[in-house]
């Protein structure tokens, strides 16, 4: 029986779009003033695409519990490998990520979001410890998780 399934697609939030925005102008405004027009305006076009496409692609990863596993990214642990769960504040998920990271841990890490849930990993075979995986709501994607494990 499924608890239910939990969906977070990371999307970086309207401050960063506005900033690629800004950084598209720049480059055009560069290129307006050295050189003519026409090389402007597709200097400026090329910006707003690299912009773009760097924003879509680092913001658009998806957390998913389901039937299956955890899926994090394009990374997915099944659940007969999925241990301890844990929900992390902003404090505690910047430790994690930093002074007490393992190197060999698997991180799908976005800097705008605060909290993360840390994922211990129960694989004899894979040399991962934990899956440290960013999340705006921390205790709703441990909740899932904790109660899945439980039930199974």
């Amino acid at each position: 029986m499924v608890v239910g399934q939990y969906v977070e697609t990371l999307r970086v939030p309207l401050s960063w779009w506005l900033l690629g925005g800004v950084f598209g102008l720049a480059v055009g405004w560069t290129f307006y003033v050295a050189t003519p027009l026409s090389f402007a305006i597709v200097a400026a076009a090329a910006a707003f695409a690299t912009a773009f496409v760097a924003l879509w692609r680092y913001g658009s990863a998806a957390v998913v519990v389901d039937d299956t596993g955890l899926s994090a990214g394009r990374a997915h642990l099944p659940w007969r490998h999925i241990g301890r769960v844990a929900a992390l504040d902003e404090v505690a998920a910047r430790r994690m990520a930093g002074v007490e990271a393992d190197a060999r841990a698997f991180d799908v890490l976005r800097t705008y979001c605060r909290g993360a849930v840390k994922v211990t990993v129960v694989d004899d075979a894979d040399p991962t410890p934990y899956w440290l995986v960013s999340t705006r709501h921390p205790d709703d994607l441990a909740r899932h998780l904790s109660q899945r494990i439980v039930q199974d």
